[in-house]
């Protein structure tokens, strides 16, 4: 139950930021003659709490404390056999533990949540994604066995994040529960070094790039500020009397984060914000301020290794075949990642992902005859071949079907069906967003054109 900062429980509401699930029956399958080789999923980690305390005084009231992280609270730490005998504790190598926070007043509060962390409804919605990749890439399509017995079938990866963390185990579960793993097969979890992360613009290891983001936090600032200036006279009063702005303090997202936050667990906010025409405002200048990654530059810093790094996966897959067993590959990541990379591909809704939003990319293998020769039968039989094979990549958000430009020319898509981008032309447009020499693209000064 969430409470307030008096202790008294806060009221909640029906009202939730709409959550597009991963729809199984209205999945559309690919035209007759296309085979689905391999997926890639990025993933936006679940409902998690506000990542800083804002409006909890009145009259807006939200809640400073949140109890809404009773699950995972229970962990076994490990005992150095070196210390301990199993005989020592009775419980094998592992001594069971909880974590609880403790507030700056030294008491202790079962199931609150930390400032940023992925709670029970975020843990569910996680593992509701995973159970629906299972009932449609296994149940539907059978593109994955029923029970897991090889740990390269499929990849997992997150940031370097509890609540990236903690969802990519729930979607795992719900992939592949237990009963459906083998004990030999259990996947990792993989996680990069900071320097070397890409499943969000690094500007740990790319100084330029975080230059050009604030750059881009500034012109969306001087852009607009002024739009928001005519909302002060109702939004101030839940700011401390502060105007909302870009830039402000609170920042105009940290509003926004505190806002969905409350939305998406049901927690009462004020009814400014549940005013689509002044929500659309605000809305319109944080996704300006973190997501418009508009120019080629930032692209290829951003999201250009992500992409490229896919696409290198998708040619092994494409030329080994069965000889790559991996079919699956699921990343959890953030919000910054999943508006980043569709604005990349320039199909980019300019609306903040949802929690749970993903995006797949799928690639897709057509079998083609080998034309008719006019050569003797005799002559054929020796130069018999096998047929030639063709890749195409399709790309899907929120359930839709996302139509590239990059490949919306004659020739570089699936006549008939423009959502089917050829991987030739796919892979031509990530080799332009891809880094020729990283270290000197991400210098403060950028590449010298």
């Amino acid at each position: 139950m969430v409470r307030d900062a008096t202790g008294v429980p806060a009221k909640t509401y029906e009202y939730r930021y709409p959550q597009v699930p991963l729809d199984v029956d209205g999945y559309p399958v690919g035209p007759e003659g296309l085979k689905l080789e391999q997926v890639h999923v990025y993933v936006r980690h679940g409902e998690r709490t506000p990542v800083g305390v804002r409006m909890n005084g009145p009259p807006a009231c939200i809640p400073e404390y949140w109890t809404m992280c009773k699950t995972a609270r229970r962990f076994n730490a490990a005992v150095s056999s070196l210390l301990q005998t199993p005989q020592e504790h009775g419980h094998g190598d592992m001594l069971p533990n909880q974590k609880i926070v403790e507030r700056a007043d030294g008491t202790l509060r079962d199931g609150e949540c930390f400032l940023g962390e992925l709670t029970d409804l975020g843990r569910q919605s996680t593992l509701s994604l995973g159970q629906n990749l299972r009932s449609l890439y296994v149940n539907r399509l059978g593109f994955l066995p029923d029970t897991l017995s090889k740990e390269d079938l499929v990849y997992f990866r997150t940031t370097n994040m509890p609540r990236t963390t903690e969802s990519l185990q729930q979607i795992i579960h719900g992939l592949y529960p237990a009963d459906k793993c083998h004990p030999s097969a259990l996947p990792p979890i993989r996680i990069r070094n900071g320097k070397d992360e890409n499943l969000i613009g690094n500007t740990y290891s790319c100084k330029r790039l975080e230059i050009l983001q604030v750059s881009f936090a500034q012109a969306a600032a001087q852009a607009y500020n002024r739009t928001l200036e005519h909302l002060d006279n109702r939004i101030s009063k839940y700011l401390n009397g502060n105007p909302i702005r870009v830039d402000g303090k609170p920042r105009a997202s940290g509003v926004m984060d505190t806002i969905r936050a409350s939305i998406a667990h049901g927690i009462k906010v004020p009814p400014e914000f549940e005013d689509k025409s002044i929500v659309d405002v605000i809305e319109q200048a944080v996704v300006t301020e973190w997501f418009a990654d508009k120019t080629e530059e930032v692209r290829r810093l951003g999201m250009g290794p992500l992409l490229s790094d896919m696409t290198r996966k998708m040619q092994h897959k494409s030329d080994l075949g069965n000889s790559d067993p991996t079919k699956i590959l699921v990343h959890s990541t953030h919000d910054t990642a999943i508006a980043a990379i569709a604005a990349t591909l320039d199909v980019f809704d300019e609306k903040w992902p949802a929690f749970t939003a993903s995006i797949t990319f799928e690639l897709f293998k057509k079998e083609e005859s080998e034309p008719q020769s006019i050569l003797p039968q005799s002559i054929l039989s020796l130069l018999q071949s096998s047929p030639t094979s063709k890749h195409y990549v399709r790309m899907r958000y929120q359930n839709k079907n996302m139509f590239l430009p990059i490949c919306s020319q004659k020739g570089d898509h699936l006549e008939g069906h423009p959502e089917f981008c050829t991987f030739d032309a796919f892979k031509a447009r990530v080799k332009e967003l891809t880094p020729d020499d990283w270290d000197t693209e991400c210098s403060p000064a950028g590449r010298v054109l």
